[in-house]
């Protein structure tokens, strides 16, 4: 049990993991979508996904060319990712991130 706590909690504690959570609150996103929000490389972003993953906060589904990440409905950790997003809704980066959001369109994005 503490080491599930333990690594949520390292999850919680990583800034890009933070800013891939939230936005993975507003919608499914690939790799390359996270990567052009985010401004850090894809190897980066699929190696934190995997991390996420492994808490059971995320998992993805196949679409096509895409593979898609979304968050686990009813996580055990959801309460304490409703709380982390209201911290961060003031957030220069992540008000950042979610407008760098709204330019993000994975069939201009990624290559195939």
């Amino acid at each position: 049990m503490l080491t599930t706590t333990e690594k949520l909690f390292k999850i919680f504690a990583d800034k890009n993991r933070l800013r891939i959570l939230n936005l993975l609150l507003q919608r499914k996103m690939c790799v390359c979508e996270l990567a052009f929000v985010l401004q850090v490389t894809q190897p980066s972003i699929s190696r934190h996904l995997k991390r996420i993953k492994e808490t059971g906060l995320i998992a993805d589904e196949q679409d096509g060319f895409w593979t898609n990440y979304f968050l686990i409905k009813n996580s055990k950790a959801g309460v304490i990712l409703k709380s982390v997003k209201s911290f961060l809704k003031n957030d220069k980066v992540i008000k950042a991130d979610l407008e760098r959001l709204k330019k993000a369109e994975r069939t201009k994005l990624c290559s195939k």
